[in-house]
């Protein structure tokens, strides 16, 4: 059990943020397994870490797992009906296909399934698990922390029967700077996949790569759409007048998370999605929200198995309370209605906290 620690101090941050930013640019990326992993501590900082300074242990099998869902849609081919491209899947190193992309392309192959949400059923899913994490300890994790030709354990320490502990103050550090974390990681990734000249006959002149690569299904987003429909009716979670065609919504905006959660997604019109953009929702919002969680969290998680997206009633809170935190902290502001906000304070925190 991790013990309490105060946050760490602005300096303190700072410097994480010096060393970060070394090891972008000194770092030796020869795969973008290194960017997959940084990801992941993010994320997970996000959904199981605390606003103090306390260390955060994980295991390598919850990393790995997080690999797969990370490289999961990038083991179909690019380039699919596009002129000038020739499709196949991307490759992720220097040298031969990344492992990781190599042993979940073969378990789709065998699989029913075309989501790792659904194919995590399946018995041998574990096998796969085993074999990602056999990876990610080998490389990854062995490699992170060396720069500049040296190594410097300022991000974690690796344990005895497959742990990792992120050291103290870094998991409060990834959760304030999660957005910049994760922007500056899939920057590099894209960057990595272009400049791979193996890549350049899949690539073609296309321009939507990073969406391919980390953006939602629109095969999931579709099927939320058709499922939220009946269940919440055709009306906007926003402004509740009926609608026909709807946008799908992150209630917590993408841009500030950008992992799928089924319990995250409303209905919403097109104009109120645009107005409400990449902010918070509004205090009557977040209750609405707040009480179909718990009214309707069996079926948000069935419509999540059902379009391969996480269904997690109690992770999506922990993102919105980490969410609104940050808001609060910073002197955020949330959506209400077409041109008007109002501050988040500290009631937003109640009533998550009450939730």
């Amino acid at each position: 059990m991790s013990t309490s620690l105060p946050p760490p101090s602005p300096e303190a941050q700072l410097a994480f943020l010096a060393k970060l930013q070394r090891l972008f640019a000194e770092g030796d990326f020869t795969a973008t397994y290194k960017l997959a992993l940084l990801i992941a501590f993010a994320e997970l900082a996000v959904e199981h870490g605390t606003d103090d300074g306390a260390e955060l242990d994980l295991t390598v099998r919850q990393i790995a797992e997080r690999f797969i869902y990370l490289y999961w849609k990038q083991t179909t081919p690019y380039g699919t009906g596009r002129v000038g491209c020739e499709p196949g899947i991307l490759i992720q190193n220097l040298g031969v296909q990344a492992a990781v992309v190599s042993a979940i392309a073969e378990f789709r192959a065998s699989s029913p399934y075309s989501s790792a949400l659904q194919a995590s059923s399946l018995p041998q899913y574990a096998s796969l698990v085993s074999k990602v994490a056999a990876v990610v300890s080998a490389q990854p994790l062995k490699y992170l922390q060396n720069f500049a030709g040296a190594t410097d354990s300022f991000l974690y320490e690796r344990q005895s029967r497959g742990l990792v502990t992120l050291k103290p103050g870094v998991s409060y550090c990834l959760r304030r700077f999660y957005t910049l974390v994760e922007q500056m990681a899939r920057t590099k990734w894209v960057a990595h996949i272009k400049s791979n000249r193996r890549n350049h006959p899949i690539l073609g002149s296309s321009d939507d790569l990073a969406d391919f690569l980390f953006s939602s299904s629109r095969q999931s987003l579709a099927i939320i759409g058709a499922e939220l429909r009946m269940l919440d009716g055709p009306k906007c979670f926003y402004c509740g007048e009926g609608l026909n065609e709807a946008d799908v919504d992150h209630f917590v905006p993408f841009s500030l998370y950008s992992r799928d959660l089924a319990h995250n997604f409303v209905l919403a019109h097109a104009a109120c999605n645009r107005s409400k953009s990449d902010t918070l929702a509004a205090k009557p919002h977040l209750e609405r929200w707040l009480e179909r969680l718990v009214h309707k969290q069996q079926q948000l998680a069935e419509i999540g198995l059902l379009a391969g997206v996480s269904g997690d009633k109690r992770i999506v809170q922990r993102v919105a309370t980490w969410g609104y935190t940050v808001a609060s902290d910073t002197g955020g502001r949330a959506w209400l209605s077409p041109a008007t906000y109002e501050d988040v304070d500290s009631l937003y925190l109640t009533l998550l906290l009450e939730a």
